[in-house]
This record gives C-alpha cells, structure tokens and sequence, in this order.
C-alpha cells in the first residue's frame, strides 16, 4: 500500500464538471492498494494516518494531528503510485491490486477510517476520471509505504 498525504487548506474532486466531494482544512490522501495489502496493511495505514503530527500547534511546531483538530480529510484512489519509477520511462502498473479487489479495499480503507475520524472522509469515486483541486498548506506533503 502507498500513500500521498497532503496537508490542505482546502481540496475537492470534479467528476463530468461537477463538484462531487470537497473539503477545508485538513489531508489529502492519494491511496494506492498493491498486491500483497490485506487487512493488516489497512489497520496500520489507518492508525499512522489518524496519528500524523503534521498540523501546527500553538508554537508553530508540527505536533498535532488531523484526528486532534477534527478536521476532514479527502480520499482518492491512485493506482499510477505503484510504478516506482526505476525502470523504464513508460510506467508500469503490475504492483497494483487489480480493479476489482483495489475498490473493495478502497471501500473498507475508507469504511474504516471514517470510523477512525468520526464520519469526517470524503471520497472521491473508484474509477472515475476525477478532476482534484486543492491549496497545498505549507507545503507539506509525505510518502507511505505500507
């Protein structure tokens, strides 16, 4: 499993010119579910997410997390993270889980980190061709590998 994390003020998903899901203040997760996930991986990608020190305190330090603010976070399945770039200049998506495996997982992930943020994901849409939008906050953005 990997994982994009953005610190956003603000970000939404446009699918067919519409706004489908959108919010302020908090992360941006780009989820990409390989071969080997179970629901081991999941557990563990949830519990780092809900943990990340990454939002400012009183002094200016990265100390607390999206769990602590309250704030809401967007998820959006990325199968493209798989291809790690060291081979080749046309990506390669055979580390990926394949489509219909990746949405049940995408759905449990997201099923169970709403849980995790007391009803506080928003999603984009498995499989769709998503327009995202978002203001990058800080910019502060970070790598998962699960």
């Amino acid at each position: 499993m990997k994982l994009l994390v953005q610190r956003v003020n603000e970000a939404s998903v446009t699918i067919e010119g519409k706004v489908f899901s959108q919010i302020s203040k908090g992360l941006l997760l780009y989820i990409c579910f390989e071969k080997d996930d179970n629901d081991q991986t999941i557990a563990k990608a949830i519990k780092k997410i809900v943990a990340l020190r990454v939002f400012e305190d009183d002094n200016e330090r990265m100390n607390l997390s999206i769990r602590d603010l309250k704030l809401e976070l967007l998820a959006i399945s990325q199968f493209t993270l798989s291809w790690d770039g060291q081979k080749g200049n046309r990506p390669s998506f055979e580390k990926s889980l394949e489509p219909k495996m990746a949405i049940q997982r995408y759905e449990q992930f997201c099923e169970q980190l709403n849980n995790e943020l007391n009803n506080r994901v928003k999603l984009g849409k498995f499989g769709a061709d998503m327009k995202i939008s978002s203001i990058n906050d800080g910019p502060v953005t970070f790598f998962l590998s699960f």
